[in-house]
């Protein structure tokens, strides 16, 4: 291991020591029993064939480049860390970050779709954070749906020349953002409301989460740029070698 991958390990497990210990409690993630057995079976069956996907795109790069495991290492910590982090809401509910923007700035939104599945397990069984029944609706919002926005963005801004960093923070942002959009949705056609239907139900669950989680994405944007910033110093070769910065880039 060279001394910058040292580095980027030990940053890892220093965040995680002083962040990744917290107490159980009900969050944005779907919980255990909240949804009917039919919407489990279906968003688990969606999500099969963007895992299948994200296992060949993630065992491709680590095949082309071995450096990559530590960084890969990184974004799953990341992910697990901060999507751990429960900030109370409104109505006895919590609302957190996701980490999932940052994983596919770096390796795609297909490697994320397994990052993010791993995460979601051992939260459900160490933490209570989420469920097993729901992980395939919990996958698809944070892991695949997600994930698949915040990559399109930073795409995006590259092809319109917008500042890297910029980019990052708009890419994780609004990836964050997308996320609970998708998890209101989900929540909305398992428990569509009695007079509007599934869109007014949706628009409830929305406006459950928007107080917190409007800042949440704007501060996981932030963290987003500081963590490439920290890797574009100390990890600039493992950087290169994924293909985020080319060969001789400043």
């Amino acid at each position: 291991m060279s001394k910058n991958q040292k580095r980027v390990l030990k940053l890892a497990i220093v965040f995680a020591v002083m962040f990744g210990i917290t107490p159980a409690a009900n969050a944005m993630h779907i919980m255990e029993g909240y949804l009917p057995p039919k919407y489990c079976i279906i968003w688990g069956a969606i999500c099969l064939p963007f895992l299948v996907a994200g296992y060949f795109s993630l065992k491709k790069t680590i095949s082309e480049n071995r450096k990559s495991i530590t960084i890969i290492a990184m974004a799953g910590a990341f992910i697990f860390v901060i999507s751990s982090l429960k900030i109370p809401s409104v109505t006895g509910s919590c609302s957190h970050m996701t980490g999932t923007g940052l994983g596919a700035i770096l390796f795609g939104a297909g490697a994320v779709s397994i990052l993010g599945i791993i995460v979601l397990i051992f939260q459900a069984i160490l933490l209570a954070h989420g469920g097993l029944t729901s992980l395939g609706a919990n996958t698809f919002s944070m892991a695949i749906a997600g994930p698949l926005v915040s990559f399109g963005i930073y795409k995006l801004c590259q092809k319109l020349k917008v500042h890297r960093h910029v980019g990052i923070f708009l890419a994780a942002a609004i990836g964050d953002l997308f996320t609970y959009c998708v998890t209101s949705i989900q929540l909305a056609l398992a428990y569509p409301s009695e007079t509007g239907g599934i869109a007014a139900s949706a628009v409830k669950f929305l406006a459950v989460f928007a107080p917190t989680q409007v800042p949440l994405a704007i501060i996981e944007g932030i963290l987003s740029v500081v963590i490439i910033i920290g890797l574009e110093t100390y990890a600039k070769s493992e950087l290169t070698g994924l293909g985020f910065i080319k060969a001789g880039e400043k």
